[in-house]
């Protein structure tokens, strides 16, 4: 006899991980990883298999947790995306600064 797995307790939020973000229960895998490999292409399939310690129905609950909250995970990549390239900005200054030295 197989077991159920109730689908609200995949995805998960605390302080602790991931900075609050929602994360995977149990894998500190936050669902903003899974949605970007899904927005490079990969399938629920191929994620899995890239990222070994998840099962698919981890994978489909991030994925549904980004479909049903697109607007928060979009904000979060793109404040994301932001702040790379702030901190690659300030990367290259430093650079050119020694080496104008």
């Amino acid at each position: 006899m197989s077991t159920s797995t109730d689908i609200g307790t995949l995805v998960t939020r605390t302080s602790k991980i991931g900075g609050g973000r929602p994360v995977l229960t149990g894998t500190g895998t936050s669902v903003r990883r899974i949605v970007v490999l899904y927005k490079q292409g990969a399938s629920a399939e191929e994620i899995a298999r890239r990222l070994s310690h998840l099962n698919l129905a981890q994978v489909y609950a991030g994925l549904a947790y980004y479909h049903a909250n697109r607007d928060e995970i979009e904000t979060d990549l793109a404040e994301e995306e932001t702040e790379y390239f702030r901190l690659a900005a300030l990367h290259r200054k430093s650079v050119n600064r020694f080496a104008d030295e």
